[in-house]
């Protein structure tokens, strides 16, 4: 049977006419148009699952990514990091189930290979350019990625070999073509697309491909499934692969701080710097210590660590002279041969009915490296303690950034504090830092809701970690700097520990008139945004400077204690085009010198060999002579305040009108040794408690106590973090 079979194929074969092209062009058209109609009823038919399945995309986006935002921002909500590639994967499935009957993909495998693993922690970490920063999660110790380019490819192929289906099979030769096309650009988005949703491209993409080796067919049995186990489905999955918490350790960053030396007064009489209100440095320090480590020596800036505490000054007589300045000279607790000149300066304080509509700007750090307990949840708490001490008729804006920048909320009345509330509360961690464009967006909805009678003021809250745009600090600095001249002033909120970049917070802060602090609890939120609120907002001078000119004949050597970063230059003083610090309604502020009298012991350089002293005709009852200039909020030109320092003004140190200048010592001394000591003979840390236990006075709110407990932890701290 089989050979006349045979025979018969091979007579036919023989006789077969050469086929005509234009029958054969006339066939194929009308193949091609019944297989179109074909799929148009099929698609018709397929409408409602069409609706079904979009919905359903939309149950994954939510159940895998977290809740909706309200964020025009273009890119990623942050809460997607963790689930963004599974939700593409099931769209892909889900859509292209007209072109495909059915996905056919390798099956799940019980226990996964290393590489497979491999890439799955590295997707979980999100990625260096795009997911966390530069680390991404505790793992710091990452295996490198074990999946290539060639197993991208192979699985691309297995994928098209493998989903044939008999319809694909049977078309003519024009409508495969098209299916061909249509199938490749579906696996093409399966495999490859949600590595472009997010972050790196490299390690998501392949944690992809393995996610889909091993789920595909529970995704696409997920999609099929009735809508409450496909929630809860996606609730479990979202619970197992839910966005890690940031985690980083020794990547604080402080600008490299040179020590004050000792100047002679016959070379060099005059000392000028900008005055400094920010406390950023005394929260670090702090909690530091109660983590039980020392902080970083730059991470101490003495004279922050002195204005953390409030001082009873004399108050200023009125608003005409916003401030006033207090002196005192007493003996040097760690030095018997030199005194310590205490220069005080208190603030005017505004009454309520003073202060002016405040136009703020939250401008909030929503990058991955915020995603951690002290970090972003710390800061919408603190907002919302700040919130409530802002009157009905101030106004609040939001504006975010992580790997791009937007606006979370239009200028809105504080009185619709439900409205702030609310967008504060849907804020949520992920993506990269593009921190200079959320600066510029920042100072743009400032100045578009200008009030020229109000503070205009943008609050910048983050751990510094500017890693996309703009992240040169003399660019950015620049930037801040020309924008206060429209009359917007920054100031800078840091929170977090392990990755914070303090030295771009200070000087954007120090650039943008405004202060710099460091939130590490809610009780430092409450102090710093609601019982400083005043001195935060409400500024009643701007570029204050001090200059000090010693007088040789009372006064041989001298050092000023901190204020390294504010330093200037003796032509800066009356320089009105020179920057300086700003001084908020009621806030106060304290400087010390150490200075060593003519004819002590205790100078520490020798007089030189061939050049003869010159003869000093001062009047050797004055010390120095204090020179105070400021201008208004806002103006342009500076005022002169003068005040000689006599030996009047010389207490002893148990008196009782000495004890804030006391209590500054201590504080002075402990920030000293903390730093090394260099100047600090055999002072101790007991030596510290001690004067601190005798000053402490009136302390409502337990500031001073707390100091000491610090004092007392520093003596058995680690030199250096354990590691992780």
């Amino acid at each position: 049977m089989t050979d006349e079979l045979d025979r018969l194929r091979e007579a036919l074969e023989a006789t077969r006419p050469e086929p005509d092209p234009k029958v054969r062009g006339r066939a194929m058209d009308a193949a091609l148009r019944a297989f179109d109609e074909e799929n148009a009823e099929a698609r018709q038919g397929s409408a409602a699952t069409d609706r079904h399945s979009k919905r359903g995309a939309g149950w994954l986006a939510r159940l895998f990514g977290g809740r909706p935002m309200q964020i025009s921002i273009p890119s990623l909500k942050p809460a997607l990091m963790g689930g963004a590639s599974l939700a593409v994967i099931a769209l892909a499935v889900v859509v292209s189930r007209d072109v495909q009957k059915e996905l056919d993909l390798a099956p799940p495998v019980a226990s996964p290979p290393v590489s497979d693993m491999r890439v799955e922690r590295d997707l979980n970490r999100g990625s260096a350019a795009g997911g966390y920063g530069q680390q991404g999660s505790a793992s710091t110790a990452m295996e490198p990625n074990a999946v290539t380019g060639a197993d991208t490819k192979s699985l691309r192929s297995e994928v098209l070999a493998k989903d044939k289906s008999a319809e694909f099979a049977t078309a003519p030769v024009g409508s495969r073509q098209n299916l061909e096309q249509e199938h490749t650009s579906t696996v093409d988005a399966i495999t490859g697309g949600a590595a472009g949703i997010v972050g790196n491209a490299a390690p998501l993409a392949a944690g992809n491909e393995v996610r889909m080796r091993r789920e595909a067919p529970a995704m696409q049995s997920l999609a099929d499934a009735p809508a409450e186990q496909f929630r809860a489905a996606g609730q479990i999955k979202a619970d197992i692969q839910g966005q890690p918490t940031y985690q980083d350790q020794g990547r604080d960053r402080f600008a490299e701080i040179e020590a004050n030396p000792v100047k002679v007064t016959a070379e060099e009489p005059v000392s000028t710097f900008s005055i400094d209100v920010d406390t950023a440095s005394y929260s670090f320090m702090r909690r530091s210590l109660m983590q039980g480590v020392l902080p970083q020596k730059d991470a101490v800036r003495v004279e922050e660590m002195i204005n953390y505490f409030p001082y009873d000054y004399p108050l200023p007589e009125g608003r005409e002279t916003p401030f006033r300045a207090d002196v005192q000279v007493m003996p040097t607790p760690w030095n018997a041969g030199t005194q310590l000149m205490r220069i005080g300066i208190q603030g005017y304080a505004l009454a309520d009915s003073e202060k002016p509509r405040s136009n703020l700007v939250f401008l909030i750090d929503s990058s991955g490296s915020m995603n951690a307990p002290d970090k972003l949840p710390l800061l919408v708490n603190s907002f919302r303690l700040l919130l409530d001490s802002l009157d009905p008729d101030d106004t609040v804006s939001i504006v975010v950034y992580a790997g791009a920048a937007g606006t979370v909320l239009e200028p809105t009345k504080v009185s619709e504090s439900g409205k702030i509330l609310a967008a504060l509360d849907n804020l949520h961690a992920g993506g990269s830092t593009a921190g200079a464009e959320g600066i510029r967006q920042a100072y743009r909805l400032a100045e578009s809701g200008f009030d020229p009678a109000g503070v205009n003021r943008v609050i910048l809250a983050t751990d510094g970690d500017f890693n996309v745009g703009i992240t040169d600090l003399d660019e950015l600095k620049g930037f801040v700097e020309r924008k206060r001249e429209t009359g917007v002033f920054l100031s800078v909120l840091g929170f977090g520990q392990g990755n914070l970049n303090d030295e771009l917070m200070q000087a954007l802060a120090q650039n943008g008139n405004g202060q710099a602090a460091y939130i590490d609890t809610l009780s430092e939120a409450r102090k710093a945004l609601v019982e400083e609120a005043g001195s935060t907002l409400f500024p009643i001078a701007k570029d204050v400077k001090i200059q000090i000119e010693f007088n040789p004949a009372a006064v041989a050597e001298y050092r000023l204690i901190g204020y390294e970063t504010r330093m200037l230059r003796r032509e800066d003083f009356n320089n009105d085009k020179v920057d300086a610090g700003e001084i908020g309604s009621g806030h106060r502020v304290t400087a010390l010198y150490e200075i060593t009298p003519a004819g002590s012991a205790a100078r520490v350089v020798d007089d030189l060999r061939y050049q003869a002293a010159a003869p000093h005709e001062a009047n050797p009852s004055e010390y120095a002579f204090l020179k105070i200039r400021y201008k208004a909020p806002d103006g342009d030109t500076s005022t002169l305040i003068t005040t000689p320092v006599t030996r009047a003004m010389a207490v002893e140190p148990d008196e009782d009108r000495a004890r804030e200048t006391r209590f500054a010592a201590a504080v002075a001394g402990f920030g000293q040794l903390l730093r090394g000591g260099r100047h600090m003979g055999d002072y101790s840390y007991d030596d510290v408690v001690a004067l601190a236990q005798g000053a402490k006075g009136d302390d409502p709110f337990g500031y001073r106590a707390e100091f000491v407990n610090l004092v007392r932890l520093a003596k058995s701290a680690a030199a250096l973090e354990p590691l992780k």
